[in-house]
């Protein structure tokens, strides 16, 4: 068994931290969210990419509904197209949090205005899944 790390261990959108895992292939690295986990050990993921979807992919947004209601299949993810990607996206928030839950972490820092990550105003989809799971979430 591996020892616990000396530093408190987080869950980050891998597109904060420098990982090019963005919709359009890019990342959104957040000065102010680097160093917030300055301290931390933290784990970079990719929800849409952890649930099967490419990189680049086209952009989505929730309709009808926040990422609670999607989880409860009452809204969907749908690109511009009328793609619906619903159910990768309930697939990657589920891959996420079964690795928050291996590796006991607690806390994620997750990306605003996505429909994975967002914490405020339509929360995403696997941040409704971790705050229904009791995790701590911080948005960037």
């Amino acid at each position: 068994m591996c020892p616990a790390p000396a530093k408190p261990l987080f869950i980050v959108s891998a597109c904060l931290v420098g990982l090019c895992t963005r919709y359009d292939g890019t990342a959104k690295v957040d000065p102010s969210c680097r160093k917030f986990l300055q301290e931390a050990t933290w784990i970079p993921v990719c929800p849409e990419q952890l649930g099967g979807l490419p990189t680049p992919r086209p952009a989505a947004d929730i309709l009808s509904g926040n990422g609670h209601d999607v989880l409860k299949k009452t809204a969907t993810v749908s690109t511009k197209a009328g793609t619906d990607l619903s159910a990768p996206f309930i697939k990657g928030a589920k891959q996420v949090l079964k690795i928050a839950i291996s590796q006991d972490v607690s806390v994620a820092c997750l990306k605003a205005r996505s429909p994975s990550c967002a914490v405020s105003g339509t929360i995403g989809v696997t941040a409704a899944l971790l705050k229904e799971q009791g995790l701590t979430l911080y948005e960037f």
